[in-house]
């Protein structure tokens, strides 16, 4: 299962790290597994890098374009998105700070959606080691 975290990346911050997504992908892998002594640091250097998140725009967006969806499906806090035919099964959670998808596969149909809503995201998968911006995601997957 891959865990995907999705940031809201300040723009100043993307133009620094625009080709060199891996420091900032280093700089929050640290700041995610900083021990208890070290979190109000660590929230100090999250707030500079990251822009708060509208969680109630996110999830009113991803309801309206896909509660017609067959795969689609919503409860409480967590949107499904669950579709045999691609072998897909994917679960989003918004936060104020962060959104998580939990994937079973590889990719989520949640990234093309979210790049719509703001093409500032970048997706950290701390486990294997995985960082992309979320625009650069969407070329790769019409190319």
């Amino acid at each position: 299962m891959r865990v995907y975290f999705i940031f809201d990346i300040k723009k100043e911050f993307i133009n620094l790290y625009k080709g060199n997504e891996r420091i900032l992908y280093n700089i929050l892998k640290e700041v995610y597994y900083l021990e208890k002594e070290e979190v109000e640091y660590g929230y100090h250097v999250f707030k500079q890098l990251v822009n708060p998140i509208d969680k109630n725009k996110i999830d009113r967006y991803l309801f309206l374009k896909l509660h017609q969806d067959i795969p689609y499906s919503k409860r409480k806090n967590t949107h499904y998105y669950n579709n045999l035919y691609r072998d897909e099964i994917s679960r989003l959670t918004v936060k104020k700070s962060y959104i998580k998808i939990e994937a079973e596969q590889l990719s989520s149909s949640f990234f093309y959606y979210l790049n719509q809503i703001n093409n500032r995201l970048f997706v950290c998968e701390f486990k294997y080691q995985d960082y992309f911006f979320l625009e650069e995601f969407g070329e790769k997957e019409t190319i």
